[in-house]
C-alpha cells in the first residue's frame, strides 16, 4: 500500500483500541447503530436510503452500475457537505483512522477524495467486519487466559461499589449500562450487544496489558438488562470461586433505597425537569414491579403495587422518601432474598470466602 493510501493491517488492531485511536466509520447509520467502536464517530460515505438504492442496483445490475450510482448520489454540494466533516474530524484527531463494512470501495473512496484534498487518513485493512472478528478472537482468548473470581452477596450488599476499589476489576453492569435487576434500567439506553461485547473485550485487553492475572467481577445473570454475557464467559464465570460480601438487613435496605430512589429520582429530573421527572421516575418504579408480578404472585403484587403508589403520593405531596421503605422491606423479603437464597444454595462448594466490605476486600487484593 502506498503511503498516499495507508492501510492498517491486523496485528495493529490490539493497539487501535489500546491507544484509543479515533475512528471514523463510512458505513451508513443503520450499519453503525447495529454496533461499533469506542472512540468512533459515525461519517457516512451514504445514508441508509443511499446506500439501500445502491444495493438495489448492485444486485439488479452489477458492480461497476452500483460504482456509477454511488457517485451520481454523493456528488457537488453532497459530497462537498461530507468532505467537510469527514475533513472537521481529521482536524480534530490528526491520527485518526477510517474504515467501512469490509475495508472496500466505501472507505477507499472517501481514502482517495481527502488524498486529493491534501489529507492522507489510513483505512483499516477489512474494515469493521475484521476488526469485530478480531475483538472476538480477543474475548475467546482472554476469556480462557485470566483467572476469575465473582462476588456474590444480597440485593442491596453493594457489590458494584467494591468494585473501583479493585485495580483487576471489570465492572460488567456499567458496560452493559443497567444495575442488573428487575429494577436495574437506567434513563440511558443500554448499548447495542455488539458495542458491550467490544467493551468488555477491550476491558479485558486493558487488563492483560496492566499485567493483571486475575478479574473480579460482580455476580450477574445471562442477561444484564438485554444484554447478553457471551457465552464463553459465562460459563467461565459459573465455574469461578465465589466470594460473599455481607451486609445487614438495615444496610441493604438503605442501600436499595439510594439507588432506586434518590439516584434514579436526580437522574429523571436532571434530564426531564421536576414535574416530567417525578412522573417518568413513577412509571419507572411501577413498570419495574409489574416485570416481576408472575414471580411475586397476584396478591403480594397488588400488596407492593398499592405500597408503591402511595409512597409516590407521600413522596410528591409531602416530600416523604421515608414512606418508599414500606415497599423495599417486602420486595427483598418476598422476591430478592429467597431468589438469592436459592441461587447461592447452588453454588455453596465455590464460595472460598464471606465477609463484611473492608475484610472482602483485603482478601481480594491478596488473591488478585
Amino acid at each position: 500500500m502506498s503511503q498516499q493510501h495507508p492501510l492498517i493491517s491486523a496485528n495493529q488492531f490490539k493497539d487501535l483500541f489500546l491507544n484509543n485511536v479515533p475512528m471514523m466509520d463510512m458505513r451508513a447509520p443503520i450499519e453503525f447503530n447495529k454496533g461499533a467502536f469506542p472512540n468512533t464517530e459515525s461519517l457516512p460515505l451514504m445514508t441508509d436510503q443511499e446506500r439501500q438504492k445502491v444495493g438495489t442496483r448492485y444486485k439488479r445490475d452489477g458492480q461497476e452500475a452500483a460504482i456509477v450510482l454511488g457517485h451520481q448520489l454523493v456528488r457537488g454540494k453532497v459530497k462537498a457537505q461530507r468532505m467537510a466533516l469527514w475533513l472537521e474530524f481529521v482536524n480534530q484527531h490528526p491520527d485518526g483512522i477510517l474504515y467501512c463494512f469490509r475495508g472496500g470501495l466505501r472507505s477507499r473512496t472517501v481514502q482517495q477524495w481527502l488524498h486529493e484534498a491534501g489529507v492522507t487518513v489510513p483505512r483499516i485493512e477489512g474494515g469493521y467486519k475484521a476488526l469485530r472478528q478480531f475483538l472476538l478472537s480477543e474475548l475467546e482468548r482472554l476469556t480462557n487466559k485470566f483467572n476469575f473470581v465473582i462476588i456474590a452477596g444480597h440485593t442491596g450488599s453493594g457489590k458494584t461499589l467494591v468494585l473501583p476499589d479493585l485495580v483487576n476489576a471489570i465492572d460488567l453492569e456499567g458496560l452493559a449500562n443497567h444495575r442488573g435487576s428487575s429494577f436495574g434500567r437506567q434513563i440511558t439506553p443500554q448499548p447495542s450487544q455488539i458495542d458491550f461485547e467490544n467493551n468488555l473485550t477491550i476491558a479485558l485487553m486493558r487488563a492483560e496489558q496492566a499485567g493483571h492475572k486475575t478479574i473480579i467481577l460482580e455476580d450477574e445473570s445471562f442477561l444484564i438488562g438485554r444484554c447478553a454475557l457471551p457465552l464463553c464467559f459465562k460459563d467461565k464465570m459459573n465455574l469461578a470461586p465465589i466470594v460473599v460480601l455481607q451486609k445487614t438487613l438495615l444496610e441493604r435496605q438503605q442501600q436499595i433505597h439510594h439507588e432506586y430512589i434518590d439516584v434514579q429520582l436526580a437522574s429523571y429530573v436532571d434530564a426531564l425537569g421536576e414535574s416530567d421527572g417525578f412522573d417518568a421516575f413513577s412509571e419507572f418504579l411501577t413498570t419495574s414491579l409489574f416485570k416481576i408480578k408472575k414471580r411475586l404472585g397476584d396478591t403480594r403484587f397488588n400488596e407492593l403495587d398499592a405500597l408503591i403508589k402511595h409512597a409516590l403520593v407521600a413522596h410528591q405531596q409531602d416530600n416523604n422518601i421515608q414512606e418508599h421503605y414500606q415497599w423495599i422491606a417486602p420486595l427483598l423479603a418476598w422476591y430478592y432474598d429467597p431468589m438469592y437464597s436459592y441461587q447461592i444454595t447452588k453454588k455453596q462448594q465455590r464460595v472460598i470466602f464471606e465477609g463484611k466490605q473492608e475484610a472482602l476486600l483485603t482478601f481480594l487484593k491478596m488473591v488478585g
